[in-house]
């Protein structure tokens, strides 16, 4: 498929820490391969890609916070367990093929390149994939209210949110099985019903903007690339 014939040319993808591990360790290698050979795929379409994904597969700001460390200082353990995910993305993506650049809002020069929006949108033009990585520097800011930002910086089309379920629900469904499923939702719905698939500074952030956010299951094989044809299982938020 040719890229003008695609509804979003550019896009961000926000990922979830947990997308590169388990329960039994930071990372795990099925997870990580499935996930990296669904973005190539993805990328074979011609689209334009950013990454964003976040720690938690190593730690939480939130949670570190709550053990006795100073909440500023357990942000940034955070933010620099997204940069190692960062790394592992980048290094299993370019051994499939994948030309990738890890842009990190801390410097740290001897293993990524500082963020400037400018050379990332060049990258991108380029047909590399760029990872955003340490959030955007600062703590008290959540790697969701990052990616909604670094999406509008990079003029992207859409965020695609790949979670643990195929959208969004009234309910968690793993543990409400009468929960409905949202094909389609406006984003005051979400502000309004406290739907929690984002939080409300990364919903204000893209509705200002008018970025769609597609929330759609990770884990499904094949899954990314459906959503970016338009045949995907997931839930639209617009308008």
């Amino acid at each position: 498929m040719e890229k003008q014939n695609l509804k979003y040319k550019r896009v961000l993808l926000k990922l979830s820490g947990e997308a590169l591990g388990t329960k039994n360790g930071c990372f795990d290698h099925a997870a990580i391969s499935s996930l990296c050979d669904d973005i190539k795929s993805a990328k074979e379409l011609g689209i334009e890609l950013c990454i964003v994904i976040g720690g938690g597969n190593i730690c939480r700001g939130a949670t570190l916070a709550k053990i006795g460390i100073e909440r500023a200082s357990a942000d940034y353990m955070g933010m620099l367990a997204t940069v190692i995910n960062a790394l592992a993305l980048q290094s299993v993506l370019e051994g499939m093929g994948v030309v990738t650049r890890v842009l990190s809002a801390i410097t740290m020069t001897t293993i990524c390149e500082p963020y400037i929006r400018r050379r990332a949108i060049r990258h991108m033009e380029k047909g590399r994939v760029v990872i955003f990585a340490a959030g955007i520097g600062h703590p008290y800011v959540t790697t969701d209210t990052g990616s909604a930002l670094k999406a509008v910086e990079m003029k992207c089309d859409a965020i695609l949110k790949g979670t643990q379920v195929d959208g969004i629900y009234s309910a968690d469904p793993k543990l409400d099985p009468t929960a409905q499923k949202y094909v389609k939702l406006q984003y005051k719905d979400v502000l309004t019903h406290d739907l929690q698939v984002m939080d409300a500074a990364a919903i204000s952030l893209a509705r200002e903007n008018k970025v769609p956010i597609l929330v759609f299951a990770m884990h499904h094989k094949g899954e990314l690339k459906k959503v970016l044809t338009g045949t995907g299982n997931c839930t639209v938020v617009e308008g």
